[in-house]
This record gives C-alpha cells, structure tokens and sequence, in this order.
C-alpha cells in the first residue's frame, strides 16, 4: 500500500460505523481501531513493515539548572512529530496534572499526527513532576511531553 492509499483508507474508516479493521497484504500489515469511549479518531498500529518503526520510551535526563530539591529525572517523550493534547478532547478535565501518581498503561495524553490520535501511555508507575509540553503544542519526535519520578 502507499501512502494514499493508507491516507484514503483511514478517511474511509473515520466515516465508518466500523470500530476495528486489520489489513494484511504481502508484507505489509495494518490495524486501525477507534477508541469508541473519547470519542477520537482511531490509532493506527504498524504491526510488520519495511520502514524502521519506532515506540515511546522515555530517557531518563538530567538537569543542572533547576532550583527544585529534585535535580533529576526522567521524561516522557513523544515518539513522533505531531499536536500534543493534555484532554481527551475539548473542555473536559487533563489526563494528569503536576502530583498525580499515574500506573503504567495509564494514558498521559495524546500526539495527533495526520488526524490521527495517538494515546501516549506512562511506561511505568510514576509520579507527574511537570508538564513541559502546552495543550495544542506542536511536538517534535522526542520533546519531552511530561517529566516524572520513577516509584
């Protein structure tokens, strides 16, 4: 499939009543799946292709100016270009904020990329130091979307 073509599918699919698709072709394979209780549109999952893929894992970094007694920790980062959202959508109350404790899996906030949204999950348990990326912000492949401290 090119690139039209998945673009042109995933406009079919965002027009559907249809919440789950998966497409196999030669070597190519691909998932869309609405998250029917947001009300977004569906997430693409790469499952096997040629192009390098790559998943959101956040790097621990350091930090030397800050006044703060914790002088160090780690961030999560966007794993792709796109619009950084604190909210499932419009109005309604942020993923987190500074102080909350959140479980790994739990859904920090989302990267719209191509009209699509992309939930960005913790990727451990962990406690919300900050949030260093402003609802609506445009991101760049790992900026730094949220800093926590490990439990």
């Amino acid at each position: 499939m090119n690139l039209k073509e998945i673009k042109d599918l995933i406009e079919t699919f965002n027009k559907s009543e249809t919440s789950k698709i998966k497409i196999k072709q030669d070597n190519f394979e691909i998932e869309l799946e609405k998250n029917t209780s947001l009300n977004v549109s569906p997430t693409i999952t790469p499952i096997t292709t040629n192009l390098p893929t790559t998943s959101p894992t956040p790097t621990p970094i350091s930090e030397s100016n800050t006044s703060s007694s914790n002088a160090s920790g780690d961030f999560i980062l966007s794993p792709m270009v796109g619009t950084f959202y604190q909210c499932p959508s419009p109005g309604a109350a942020p993923y987190i904020k500074a102080g909350d404790v959140v479980k790994k899996g739990q859904t920090i906030g989302i990267v719209e990329a191509m009209k699509i949204m992309n939930e960005i999950e913790a990727e451990y348990d962990c406690k919300i130091l900050s949030i260093e990326a402003n609802d609506a912000q445009p991101v760049e492949f790992g900026s730094k979307l949220v800093k926590v401290e490990r439990i």
